[in-house]
C-alpha cells in the first residue's frame, strides 16, 4: 500500500510542475553547448557514467577540466571539431518545472536546424559572446525566434569573464539586441550575463557580477511563465485513423481517432468535417478506453458522431461555429531546408496536420534577408536556409489556420514527390515581413486543378 501511494504521489507531484520547451542558439564558439552542458551538470541532471565518459573524453583531447560541451555534442564530427552540427535534444526536471531543451547549430549554413529546434519551443536563449557583441548571425536567429513566434527570448550574453565582468560591456550588447529584437515584435526580451564556462549566473548567482540584481538562467527558465492552455484556442481534431471493428460485440461501432491540436470537444456539440462541409454532432467521445463527456488539448481520442457521414485521414473536425475557411491557395512564410532549390512552377506535396495533398509553387514574392529585414523581390528560387514569402496553388482545398493564431495548425511541409524529401517548412499568413500585394497567378501546365 505505501509503494502504491509513494507511487501515486510522485505522479501527481511531476504532473503538478510544468513543461517548458526551450531553445538555445548562436554563432560559432559562442559556447551554447558549454551553457547547456553546465546547465546539467550545476543542476544535478546528468548522471554519473554520463559524467565519467565525459571527463574521459576531455582527458583524452588534453583538457584539464572536463569539457561540458560534450554533454550535448555527441556526434564524432562534432567533438573532433569543436561545433555542433545537428540539433541535440536533452530532457531534464527540477522540483519546479520539466524541461525538453534543444541545442541548435550556429553555423550559418545550418539555420535550418534552429529552426527545426525553435518551431515548438516556448522560449528561445541567444547566445552572445561578450567580446563580439551582436553580429550577423545574432540578428539572423532572433528573426527566425520572432518568424516562429517564439514568445519569449532570453539573451545570455556569455564569456563575461574575457571582459573582466564589465556592466558596461553587458549593459551595450543588452540595449543593442533589445532594440533590435524589438522591431521584429519580439514580446519578452529578458537579458542575463554570465560565464558557463566559470558557471556565474547559469544555475547560482555570481559573485564576481553584484551589479546584476536579476535572475539566473534556470531561475528565469524555472519561472518564466508559460501557457500550455490550449483549451481556448479554436477546436481541431485532424483525423488520422477510422476505427470500425465490426465485430459481434460492437457490430455498427464507428469512430475517429486522432490528437486533438487546439481546443475543447463536448458531447452534443455541433461539429463541421472539413474539406467536405458535412455536419453533425459529437454522440460520444472515447478516452484511453472510457467514455468522457468532454475532452482537450492534447488528448488522444476517438470522437463518435450521430451520422454516418464520409470521413477519412485527413480530414479536420471543427466546430460548426468555428470553423475555419477552406481554399486552393495558400500565402504564408517558408524556411527552405532542403539541399535542393525550391522554384516557381515546382511540383511538390503540401503536408498539413495528417493530410498529404498535390500543390505547384505558384509564387515566390520575396526571399528575406535575415541581416537587416530587408525583401529581395522575386528571387525566383529559395535555396537551403533561405526564408521567403511563397504562393502555393493545392490540387484540394484545405483549412489551414493562420500561424499567428495555431502554431500547429498554421504550419505545414512541402516535401519532394519524387522522394518524400522535406523541402521546406512553412508558415501559413502573416509574419513579420511585409506582404506582398496580391498578384495575378499564372496558369500552369502539368497538374491539372
Amino acid at each position: 500500500m505505501s509503494t502504491t501511494t509513494s507511487a501515486a504521489e510522485e505522479l501527481a507531484g511531476l504532473s503538478a510542475t510544468t513543461l517548458l520547451r526551450f531553445a538555445t542558439a548562436g554563432s560559432v564558439d559562442d559556447g551554447k553547448s558549454t551553457l547547456v552542458g553546465r546547465l546539467l551538470h550545476d543542476s544535478k541532471s546528468v548522471l554519473t557514467d554520463q559524467l565519467e565518459a565525459v571527463e574521459l573524453a576531455s582527458r583524452s583531447r588534453g583538457a584539464a577540466e572536463p569539457d561540458l560541451a560534450l554533454l550535448t555534442d555527441g556526434l564524432r564530427a562534432e567533438r573532433e571539431q569543436g561545433i555542433t552540427i545537428d540539433v541535440a535534444y536533452r530532457y531534464f526536471a527540477t522540483p519546479r518545472r520539466r524541461f525538453i531543451l534543444a541545442d541548435t547549430p550556429g553555423h550559418v549554413q545550418y539555420t535550418r536546424n534552429m529552426v527545426t529546434g525553435a518551431s515548438t519551443a516556448d522560449l528561445a536563449v541567444v547566445l552572445v559572446d561578450a567580446r563580439n557583441g551582436v553580429i550577423e548571425q545574432t540578428r539572423r536567429h532572433a528573426a527566425v525566434a520572432a518568424l516562429l513566434r517564439v514568445p519569449h527570448v532570453v539573451l545570455a550574453v556569455n564569456k563575461m569573464d574575457l571582459v573582466d565582468y564589465e556592466e558596461q560591456v553587458f549593459a551595450k550588447i543588452a540595449e543593442e539586441f533589445t532594440a533590435y529584437a524589438g522591431q521584429l515584435g519580439v514580446p519578452e526580451i529578458t537579458a542575463i550575463p554570465i560565464s558557463a564556462l566559470a558557471g556565474d549566473n547559469v544555475v547560482e548567482p555570481s559573485a564576481k557580477m553584484d551589479w546584476y540584481g536579476g535572475p539566473t538562467v534556470l531561475e528565469h527558465l524555472e519561472t518564466v511563465p508559460v501557457s500550455h492552455d490550449l483549451t481556448s484556442c479554436h477546436a481541431r481534431l485532424p483525423v488520422q485513423y477510422v476505427i470500425r471493428p465490426q465485430t459481434a460485440e460492437l457490430p455498427d461501432y464507428r469512430g475517429y481517432a486522432g490528437q486533438i491540436a487546439a481546443g475543447t470537444f463536448r458531447v452534443g456539440e455541433s461539429v463541421t468535417v472539413l474539406p467536405s462541409g458535412r455536419t453533425s454532432k459529437v454522440a460520444g467521445i472515447d478516452l484511453l478506453g472510457t467514455e468522457v463527456d468532454v475532452a482537450w488539448t492534447p488528448q488522444s481520442i476517438t470522437l463518435r458522431l450521430e451520422d454516418d457521414i464520409d470521413i477519412s485521414r485527413g480530414d479536420l473536425i471543427v466546430p460548426s461555429h468555428d470553423a475555419p475557411a477552406t481554399s486552393q491557395d495558400i500565402e504564408a512564410t517558408v524556411c527552405h531546408v532542403a539541399d535542393t532549390p525550391l522554384a516557381v512552377g515546382q511540383r511538390v506535396l503540401l503536408k498539413h496536420t495528417t493530410r498529404t495533398v498535390k500543390a505547384i509553387v505558384k509564387e515566390i514574392p520575396s526571399r528575406l534577408t535575415l541581416d537587416d529585414l530587408s525583401q529581395h523581390p522575386s528571387p525566383g528560387r529559395l535555396v537551403a536556409n533561405d526564408i521567403g514569402r511563397v504562393k502555393v496553388r493545392l490540387a484540394e482545398a484545405l483549412a489551414i489556420d493562420s500561424y499567428a493564431d495555431s502554431r500547429r495548425t498554421g504550419s505545414f511541409l512541402l516535401v519532394d514527390p519524387s522522394d518524400g524529401t522535406t523541402l521546406a517548412a512553412g508558415m501559413a499568413g502573416e509574419s513579420f515581413a511585409s506582404a506582398e500585394d496580391p498578384k495575378s497567378l499564372v496558369e500552369e501546365e502539368g497538374w491539372d486543378f
